[in-house]
């Protein structure tokens, strides 16, 4: 139980995932007035997506993850999140949202370094 290494990489590739879905149901919302839900593969690649994080959190538990370290490493979909956003979509990045970013990393790395043996 003590041992979280493979917990917090499970959560950190979820992290990942989530960010890569959020994108894909923003894609697939741009065409929901013209293509059913069924058929908006973009839409549907972002279901999947969360699926797999489900899926990632249930093995995460059963490792023994607990959800006080391994869970904020999901945070990390923020960051994610932001840099697709930045880099694919060119939505504008301020130094503010820089400083989010940060804090969010210095908290998930707080959480993880920090946490009671």
């Amino acid at each position: 139980m003590s041992n979280q290494f493979w917990p917090v990489v499970l959560n950190f590739v979820a992290s990942l995932l989530g960010a890569v879905g959020q994108w894909l149901y923003k894609v697939g919302a741009k065409d929901l007035k013209e293509i059913p839900i069924y058929k908006n593969l973009p839409f549907l690649g972002g279901m999947f997506c969360f699926c797999i994080v489900m899926g990632l959190f249930m093995v995460a538990f059963r490792l023994g993850g607990r959800i006080s370290v391994t869970f904020p490493v999901y945070a990390l979909t923020f960051v994610w999140g932001t840099i697709i956003g930045v880099m694919i979509d060119k939505e504008p990045f301020n130094q503010w949202q820089a400083v989010g970013v940060g804090l969010v990393f210095v908290g998930v790395a707080m959480v993880g370094a920090l946490a009671p043996r």
